[in-house]
C-alpha cells in the first residue's frame, strides 16, 4: 500500500519518524491543529475506507482491509498527519479505539464468508483497552464474529517479550481470531516474527511488488517466501499491485490473495471489483494451467515473455544513463518507434561505449540510435521455447545473453531473457516428468485429461483408441511381475512406435495405468493403424512365453484350489471412438461410450478392434 494507506490504520506507539518531524512542528505552529483534532475525536469525524483482498487463482474476494482518514479536505485527513498529531497530544489510544469503532461499525453485518483485516501494532495487543475492545460480546454488537476478523501486524517497534506476545497471539488465534504480518520485506526482523508467531497470512510490502514483472532479484525473492509459505501452510497476499503486469507475474509465482489499485482503490463500502479484474485473473491462471503440463517444444515464447522499459530511437544517451541508473535491475532497453523494434541497447555495451577515451563526451548528448544494436534477435510469439532457446545459443559469444525481442505481427512484444527460456524449459520439463508413468515413460493420466478435454473443446476430428490386454492377471500370476512389466513396455513401445509411423497425422499416446493404454488421433482413418497394432502385438508376445505355452496356444495351471486349468493367452482389445457426427458433454460422457465399445470387444476371444 501507498504511504497514506500505510499510516491509514489503527497504529500505536510514541515516536515520530524522523521524516515527519519537521513537517509537524510546522504544522503545530498552526495553534488551530490541536483544537482541530480535539474536534475529531469529539464529533468522531472519522470515516473508513475499504480495499478488497482478492484471490489470485480465481478472483473471489477473500476480506477488506480497513483504512481510516480524518475529515474530508482538511489538514487531518491525511492518516499520516492525523496519527502523528495524536501521539504529540498523548490521544493516540483514543484515536485508536474511535477509529476501531468506525471500522467495526461500517463493517457491521458483514458476509461470513467475507474477512475484515484490522492493523494493529504488536505493543498495543496485550493492553487492557485493546482486549476489552474485542471481547466476543463487544463484536456481538456488531454482528461480527472473532472468526471474521484478521489483526494485521505491523511490526514498527521490536516486540520486547517476544515469548509473552507468542503466549498471547496464541489466546487469540484459540478464540478464532486470525494473524497476518504487514510490510513483510520492508524490514529485517519480519521473517522472525514469521518464524515466532506462525501466522495465517504475511502481507508483502508493496516495495517488492513494484516492477515485480521485470525485476528478477524481487521475482525469485517472492517465488522463495512463496514456497516457505506453501511449506508452513501460510498464506501470502500481495500488496500495493499496481499494473496488470505485476498482477500476471505474481499468478505465475502462485501468490494466493492480492491487493492494490489495479485491483480496487479504497472506497467507503464493501463492494465487488469489476468484473474486467476478475476475468483478468481467471485468464492468466487458465494461461498458466495450460502451460503447468506442457513442453518446451509446445510452448510459445510469447507465452512467457515480459514487459519491459522502452525508449524512442531518438532518446539521448544521457535519458538511458538515467534509465540505467534508476533500475539496477535493467539488464537492457529495447528501442521502439510506433510500435515498431528498432533495436537494442544492452547495458554492459552501452557502458562500455560510455567508458572509453571521449565515449560520455561524444555520445551524452546524441541519440541512442547511435549506440544500440541494430540486429538484435528478434523472434515471433509464435515461436516455441525450444527454438528460441537454439537461436539465442547459437549467437556470438558477445551477445549470448543480450535480450531475445519477442513481436507479434512484426509489432514489439516484449522480451525474454536467456535465463527465462532456461528457467521456464527445467520447470516445464520436471512438471511433465511428474506426470508421467514410471513403468512406461508415456504421459499418465493427468496430461491423459488435458488432452481429451483440449480435443473436446476444440471442435475438430478425432478418434480416441482405448487399448488394453486380456488375460494379463494370469499371465502375471504364472510368469511374474518382472515379466509381466516386460510386456507392458513392450505394448507401450509397440503402440508409440506404430502410432508415430502414420504419415501427416498429430498423434498422442498415453498410459492410463496397469495393461490400459490410449491413442489420440486427429483423423478418421485409424483401421490400418489398429490392425498393425494387433499383428505387432500378436507376432511380439511369443517371445514372452515358454516353447510349450506358445504350441498349445494357452496355459495349463493349478488353480487357487489346486486344480489344473487351462487358461488362454493373452490377446489385445482395442475399443475406438470418434467425434463424426456427435459431440461429447466432456472426458465423462466420452469415456462411458468408450466403456460400452469396450465392453464388446472383451466379447470377442482374440486380439481385435472395433471403431464406432
Amino acid at each position: 500500500m501507498n504511504e497514506m494507506q500505510h499510516y491509514g490504520q489503527t497504529y500505536c506507539d510514541n515516536t515520530i519518524s524522523n521524516s515527519n518531524q519537521t513537517h509537524i512542528l510546522q504544522l503545530l505552529q498552526d495553534e488551530s491543529i490541536g483544537d482541530s483534532f480535539m474536534q475529531v475525536l469529539e464529533k468522531k469525524e472519522i470515516s473508513t475506507l475499504f480495499q478488497p483482498i482478492v484471490s489470485l487463482k480465481d478472483g473471489h474476494i477473500l476480506g477488506f482491509e480497513a483504512l481510516s482518514r480524518g475529515p474530508k479536505n482538511s489538514m487531518l485527513e491525511s492518516p499520516a498527519v492525523l496519527f502523528d498529531v495524536a501521539r504529540l497530544y498523548g490521544k493516540l489510544w483514543e484515536l485508536e479505539f474511535l477509529c476501531r469503532i468506525k471500522a467495526l461499525e461500517n463493517a457491521a453485518n458483514i458476509n461470513q464468508e467475507y474477512l475484515i483485516f484490522i492493523n494493529v501494532d504488536p505493543n498495543i495487543i496485550n493492553d487492557e483497552n485493546f482486549t476489552r475492545g474485542f471481547t466476543k460480546e463487544f463484536l456481538k454488537g456488531f454482528n461480527i464474529d472473532p472468526e471474521n476478523v484478521v489483526f494485521e501486524l505491523t511490526e514498527k517497534n521490536t516486540v520486547p517479550d517476544i515469548h509473552g506476545f507468542k503466549k498471547l497471539i496464541d489466546n487469540y488465534k484459540d478464540q478464532g481470531y486470525k494473524i497476518a504480518i504487514d510490510d513483510t520485506g520492508a524490514g529485517y526482523s519480519g521473517l522472525k516474527l514469521i518464524t515466532d508467531i506462525n501466522p495465517n497470512y504475511i502481507k508483502l510490502d508493496m516495495a517488492l511488488i513494484r516492477d515485480l514483472d521485470k525485476d528478477g532479484v524481487k521475482y525469485a525473492l517472492i517465488k522463495t517466501l512463496y514456497e516457505f509459505c506453501q511449506v508452513t501452510n501460510i498464506k501470502v497476499i500481495a500488496e500495493g499491485i499496481e499494473t496488470e503486469n505485476e498482477l500476471n507475474a505474481l499468478i505465475d509465482i502462485g501468490v494466493d490473495y492480492g491487493q492494490g489499485y489495479f485491483i480496487q482503490k479504497p472506497i467507503n463500502a464493501l463492494a465487488d471489483i469489476r468484473p474486467d479484474v476478475v476475468k483478468s485473473i481467471t485468464v492468466r491462471n487458465k494461461k498458466k494451467s495450460a502451460l503447468y503440463n506442457a513442453k518446451p517444444t509446445t510452448v510459445f515464447v510469447g507465452d512467457v515473455c515480459r514487459s519491459n522499459l522502452c525508449l524512442e530511437p531518438y532518446n539521448i544517451c544521457e535519458k538511458a544513463l538515467q534509465v540505467f541508473n534508476e533500475n539496477k535491475a535493467l539488464m537492457g532497453i529495447p528501442v521502439v518507434e510506433n510500435g515498431v523494434l528498432c533495436g537494442l541497447l544492452m547495458r554492459d555495451k552501452f557502458f562500455a561505449e560510455l567508458g572509453t577515451k571521449y565515449g560520455y563526451a561524444l555520445y551524452v548528448n546524441r541519440p541512442v540510435s547511435m549506440v544500440m544494436d541494430n540486429r538484435p534477435l528478434c523472434v515471433e510469439y509464435s515461436t516455441t521455447i525450444d527454438v528460441a532457446s537454439k537461436l539465442a545459443m547459437n549467437r556470438s559469444s558477445n551477445n549470448l545473453y543480450d535480450y531475445i525481442i519477442v513481436t507479434n505481427n512484426n509489432r514489439y512484444f516484449g522480451i525474454v531473457t536467456v535465463k527465462d527460456l532456461l528457467d521456464k524449459t527445467i520447470e516445464l520439463e520436471v512438471n511433465y516428468a511428474k506426470h508421467l508413468n514410471p513403468l512406461s515413460g508415456l504421459p499418465g493420466n493427468v496430461l491423459i485429461e488435458q488432452k481429451l478435454t483440449e480435443v473436446i473443446n476444440h471442435d475438430l476430428e478425432f478418434t480416441v483408441l482405448y487399448i488394453d490386454i486380456d488375460n494379463f492377471k494370469v499371465y502375471n500370476d504364472i510368469y511374474g511381475f518382472e515379466k509381466g512389466d516386460r510386456m507392458l513396455q513392450f505394448l507401450a513401445r509397440t503402440i508409440s512406435e506404430t502410432a508415430a509411423g502414420l504419415n501427416g497425422a498429430d498423434q498422442f499416446v498415453g498410459h492410463i495405468g496397469g495393461d490400459d493404454f490410449i491413442v489420440i488421433l486427429d483423423s478418421y482413418d485409424v483401421e490400418a493403424l489398429c490392425s498393425l497394432l494387433v499383428r505387432k502385438f500378436t507376432d511380439g508376445i511369443k517371445e514372452f512365453y515358454s516353447r510349450q505355452h506358445i504350441d498349445n496356444q494357452c496355459i495349463i495351471a493349478k488353480n487357487r484350489h489346486g486344480q489344473e486349468e487351462q487358461y488362454p493367452l493373452v490377446t489385445l482389445s482395442i475399443a475406438g471412438i470418434h467425434n463424426r457426427g456427435k459431440t461429447f458433454a466432456d472426458i465423462y460422457d466420452l469415456t462411458e461410450q468408450a466403456g460400452r465399445i469396450k465392453k464388446k470387444c472383451k466379447e470377442i476371444w482374440d486380439s481385435c478392434y472395433i471403431i464406432q
